[in-house]
């Protein structure tokens, strides 16, 4: 007859050892989560953007002749500045010359026949035939000259050789001259900003070359059209260049100001990027309920040691600044100093 008393007394207590188990693991699920907050306010913030492009020269020439001729001279070479019409290159005369010569049996020819002719002793058609002679001969001579001597159509710099002196020309340039002042780099940029893009307007250039240095540009050319594809446009900016600084091929970035936005600024320790995303959040306190939101917000430029805010959070709210590992959407929180 006892047993019949313990069994039942013994699953009892073991019903109200699991009981308070089961509380214990309740409460430990419902306790606060100590939490650090900031306060955020809004300010005005230029809205810049930074773009990089390669810098560019105004204007390139490549110097080449018309025909495959030996080259004799170079009389240049990279790095060199020159100036319009200054000889740059001097190719094999010799098919000049023998042109020359024949030139000038042509011309005795034709004196032979301009005083036959003056007698009656040539017709008026074969004066008219070694005169028309001459005039060929000496239209190729004069094109050939031009083409012995190649000059520089413009001023500039040497910025490509491609032969030595002796080579036969292949079809390549024998030079390129690149006009170096002024400079000019182009960038691909969002169709957002298109109404604000101004032509005339300046900027502000750094490049790789020339670290701690600013240079000025300015906005000389913004593409009528939008590219369907990347949804972009180009704008070409000049910088002067006197003291040619600035050469061809250097890396720059290019910082255009469209004005001041007013917008929050969030301390960079708030944001929390969710796993497998690029997608940024930041939980929000709730005074009332001591509790936090998970935000998903917009960021905008990186400023110091805070994130600009497009959108998830407003004035005045107040972030999870440390914390944020024990967090989720609606978690009851406890602020600490």
């Amino acid at each position: 007859m006892k047993f019949k008393y313990i069994i039942p007394l013994f699953a009892a207590a073991m019903v109200c050892s699991c009981g308070e188990k089961k509380d214990a693991k309740g409460a430990a699920a419902d306790m606060a989560v100590e939490v650090k907050l900031a306060t955020v306010t809004s300010e005005s913030i230029p809205q810049t953007q930074v773009y990089t492009a390669t810098v560019e020269s105004d204007l390139k020439n490549n110097i080449s002749p018309n025909m495959a001729y030996r080259i004799e001279r170079i009389l240049v070479d990279v790095g060199d500045v020159v100036s319009k019409g200054q000889l740059l290159v001097q190719l094999d005369a010799s098919s000049l010359n023998q042109l020359k010569l024949q030139i000038d049996n042509q011309k005795v020819e034709f004196n032979r026949t301009s005083e036959l002719y003056k007698v009656g002793g040539a017709s008026k058609a074969e004066y008219d035939n070694a005169k028309m002679q001459i005039e060929v001969m000496e239209s190729q001579y004069r094109q050939m000259s031009h083409n012995t001597q190649l000059y520089a159509p413009m001023s500039g710099v040497v910025t490509a050789r491609n032969y030595d002196n002796g080579d036969m020309y292949g079809g390549a340039p024998i030079l390129t001259i690149e006009k170096t002042n002024p400079v000019k780099v182009v960038m691909n940029v969002s169709e957002v900003h298109y109404k604000s893009i101004k032509k005339g307007q300046s900027v502000d250039i750094t490049l790789d070359s020339y670290e701690g240095e600013n240079f000025t540009g300015k906005i000389t050319t913004v593409s009528p059209s939008i590219d369907i594809a990347t949804h972009t446009f180009p704008v070409e900016v000049t910088i002067n260049n006197p003291q040619q600084k600035v050469r061809p091929g250097m890396f720059a970035r290019v910082k255009i100001n469209y004005g001041n936005q007013t917008h929050v600024l969030v301390p960079d320790e708030s944001l929390v990027k969710q796993i497998g995303a690029g997608d940024r959040y930041v939980y929000v306190y709730n005074e009332k309920t001591q509790t936090v939101s998970y935000n998903k917000v917009q960021l905008g430029q990186h400023i110091g040691t805070k994130y600009e805010i497009l959108s998830g959070v407003e004035n005045g709210q107040q972030v999870v600044i440390a914390g944020q590992a024990r967090l989720a959407e609606g978690k009851k929180v406890k602020v600490v100093k």
